[in-house]
C-alpha cells in the first residue's frame, strides 16, 4: 500500500506531517498518543487498520505537534493547539466534507473540530475515547494519582533501550500480544517523541475536558469502545455516547486498545464501521424543501459556510433581509441552530458547488 507524506503549517507556525493512502471518498483519521505516519505504515499493530480504512476511502492521518514527523520540542500543547493542527491538515488537503475517525485522545480533537466546523464533517466515529482526562475538574483523586504515577514513569523511563517501563507501557496497549507487537510498541516510544515531548503530551492529554461540548455534536456518530481496554475505561466511552444526541454505542469484545483481527470484537467493529461510513445520510431531497427561490439561494450560501454579511454582499441585499430569510428557512426545516441547518442542507445536496 503506497502512501504519500506531506507537510503543512498550523496557524502558529508549527509544521505538521500528514500522510495519504488509498482511493475513494475522503476519510480523516485523528490520532493522539504515539503516532508516526512513516513508521506506522508498516506497523504490525496498525496494518490491519490501514488495510481496512483504505479499502473504500482515501485515508489521511497526521502526527500532532511534538510527535512523529511533525515539529518536536513544541511547548504549546493542548486541545486548542491540536484542533489547529487538524484544521491545517484539512485545509492543505482541500477537503470540503468528510467523515472523521477519532481514536483515543483523537476523539476529543475530532469532536471539537466537528462542533466548530459542522459543514465540513459528514459523520463522526469515536473509538476508545474519553471526554474527561484524569486531571480535569470533577475526576476522582484516585484516577489523578494513577495518571501522575505514569507521568513519573515517563520522566525516568521513556525511550530507554532497557527497563521495566518499556514493557509496562506496551502491555497497556496490547496485553494479549507477544513478540513482534510488544517490540514495536517499545520501539515506537523512542521513534515518536522525546521524553520531554512525551511528558508534555501526557500532561495535556489528561487535561482534556469536552463534556460540555459533546451535546453540541449534531452529526450522526458511532461511539465504539473495547470492553476491557486498559488505556481508556469502558465507562468513559459509554459516557461519551450518552452526551452526544445522535450517537450509537458499539461495545466491543476484547482487551487490546488497538483491536486486532484475533480479537473477538474486530469483525463486529469492521462490519459496523463499513455500514456506518457507507450510509448516505441524505434523508430528504433538495426538491422536497418547501422554499422560495430566494430562500434556496440563501440556503445554498449558508451550506457553503458563508456569514449573513457575506451572503448579503453576494446576493446584493441587506444583511437584515438575509437574517429574515435564514429565520424563515429555519422554521420551514424545523431547525433551531445554524449548525444544524448547515448539516441538513448539505445532506440534502445544498452547498456542493
Amino acid at each position: 500500500m503506497h502512501q504519500r507524506i506531506g507537510f503543512c503549517t498550523a496557524s502558529d507556525g508549527v509544521r505538521i506531517a500528514y500522510a495519504r493512502a488509498g482511493h475513494g471518498e475522503p476519510l480523516m483519521r485523528v490520532g493522539g498518543w504515539l503516532t508516526h505516519v512513516e513508521y506506522d505504515h508498516n506497523s504490525p499493530v496498525w496494518q490491519p487498520w490501514l488495510r481496512e480504512l483504505t479499502r473504500d476511502h482515501t485515508l489521511a492521518r497526521f502526527d500532532i505537534r511534538g510527535s512523529g514527523l511533525s515539529d518536536r520540542g513544541v511547548e504549546d500543547q493542548g486541545l486548542e493547539a491540536w484542533v489547529r493542527d487538524l484544521e491545517a491538515v484539512v485545509d492543505d488537503l482541500g477537503w470540503r466534507r468528510f467523515p472523521l475517525l477519532g481514536i483515543c485522545q483523537g476523539g476529543a480533537i475530532a469532536a471539537t473540530y466537528a462542533v466548530r466546523h459542522p459543514e465540513r464533517v459528514s459523520r463522526l466515529v469515536l473509538y476508545n475515547t474519553y471526554a474527561k482526562g484524569a486531571y480535569a475538574e470533577g475526576v476522582s483523586e484516585e484516577k489523578a494519582r494513577e495518571a501522575k504515577a505514569l507521568a513519573d514513569m515517563i520522566e525516568v523511563g521513556w525511550g530507554r533501550s532497557r527497563g521495566t517501563f518499556r514493557e509496562v507501557f506496551a502491555r497497556l496497549f496490547s496485553p494479549r500480544e507477544e513478540g513482534e507487537q510488544i517490540a514495536w510498541w517499545e520501539d515506537l516510544q523512542r521513534r515518536t517523541a522525546s521524553p520531554a515531548d512525551a511528558a508534555r503530551l501526557w500532561q495535556a492529554f489528561n487535561e482534556i475536558d469536552i463534556e460540555d461540548r459533546l451535546p453540541e455534536v449534531i452529526h450522526p456518530t458511532l461511539v465504539a469502545h473495547v470492553k476491557n481496554d486498559a488505556v481508556v475505561p469502558f465507562e468513559a466511552g459509554r459516557r461519551v455516547a450518552t452526551l452526544i444526541p445522535r450517537a450509537d454505542f458499539l461495545p466491543l469484545e476484547g482487551s487490546s486498545h488497538v483491536l486486532q483481527p484475533t480479537d473477538r470484537g474486530w469483525p463486529v467493529f469492521v462490519q459496523e464501521l463499513r455500514r456506518f461510513l457507507s450510509e448516505d445520510g441524505r434523508s430528504i431531497a433538495p426538491a422536497d424543501f418547501d422554499l422560495t427561490r430566494r430562500e434556496r439561494s440563501v440556503l445554498e450560501l449558508v451550506a457553503q459556510g458563508h456569514s449573513n454579511a457575506e451572503i448579503a454582499e453576494e446576493l446584493g441585499i441587506r444583511t437584515k433581509t438575509v437574517r429574515n430569510h435564514v429565520a424563515n428557512i429555519g422554521g420551514k426545516l424545523s431547525v433551531n441552530s445554524r449548525a444544524r441547518m448547515i448539516v441538513d442542507a448539505r445532506e440534502a445536496g445544498f452547498g456542493a458547488t
